[in-house]
């Protein structure tokens, strides 16, 4: 399932205020790693970083499908973009941690290579330009 799949599912059952808050923090959150100056790669080097470099290798190849909240926190605490996500979202920082377990795995999959090194900052702007411009029109 792509990223896009797991935003039109999430989006799909809009019923639900959680599956709600989940689309609105992935749009957040890929908003801010435009943003950001280190992009992917700084996401990268931060679970690196936090001890989360094995965890970040198995989302980029598929083996291990979701976070948990505590090691979203655990990887990007003191990065902004926990904090990025839940303001554009609207949401609490704790809301977009849970959410961001689902979504940060496949993030890193969708924009990493099998080595484990991130994709050009240019392919996730194009994402989140198409993205933004699909969901939150």
């Amino acid at each position: 399932m792509g990223i896009f799949d797991l935003v039109q599912s999430l989006t799909g059952q809009s019923g639900q205020a959680a599956s709600a808050d989940h689309a609105n923090v992935a749009s957040g959150f890929i908003e801010a790693l435009t943003q950001h100056p280190e992009g992917i790669q700084g996401v990268l080097n931060a679970l690196q970083n936090n001890g989360l470099g094995q965890q970040a290798q198995a989302w980029g190849t598929g083996q291990a499908a979701a976070a948990t909240p505590e090691q979203i926190q655990q990887g990007l605490g003191g990065t902004g973009l926990i904090e990025a996500a839940a303001a554009k979202a609207g949401v609490s920082p704790q809301i977009a941690q849970l959410a961001m377990a689902t979504v940060l795995p496949m993030v890193i999959q969708h924009f990493t290579n099998a080595n484990g090194q991130a994709a050009p900052q240019s392919s996730i702007g194009s994402l989140a330009e198409s993205f933004l411009g699909k969901f939150l029109s």
